[in-house]
C-alpha cells in the first residue's frame, strides 16, 4: 500500500517559533509519523505543496510526538506555504 503525502504529515505547527523560523529562515515545522524517515518527510512535503526541500531536521517532543523543522529551497517561499495552510 502506497502512502499519501498526509500520511506522513500530521499537521502543521503554530507557534511563534514556527512563524518565526517561516519569515526568518523559510523553514516549516511539522508534527509528523513517528515511522517517518527523514527521506519519507522530504518526499511527502514535495508532493503535497510543490516545492524543493534542502534539509530535513527532526526531533522527539517530551509529549512524543515526531517534529520535522523542513527548510525549503531559496526560490520557494515556506510563506507562501504556510499562508495556504491557513498559518499566517
Amino acid at each position: 500500500m502506497t502512502r499519501t503525502p498526509w500520511d506522513i504529515i500530521i499537521r502543521p505547527v503554530q507557534s511563534e517559533k514556527a512563524l518565526k523560523l517561516i519569515e526568518e529562515q523559510n523553514t516549516l515545522t511539522f508534527i509528523v509519523d513517528r515511522k517517518a524517515t527523514k527521506h519519507d518527510i522530504k518526499r511527502a512535503v514535495e508532493e503535497a505543496f510543490g516545492v524543493k526541500v534542502v534539509k530535513v531536521n527532526t526531533l522527539i517532543t517530551p509529549r512524543g510526538e515526531k517534529k520535522a523543522y523542513v527548510k525549503l529551497a531559496k526560490e520557494y517561499s515556506a510563506a507562501d506555504v504556510a499562508a495556504r495552510l491557513g498559518l499566517l
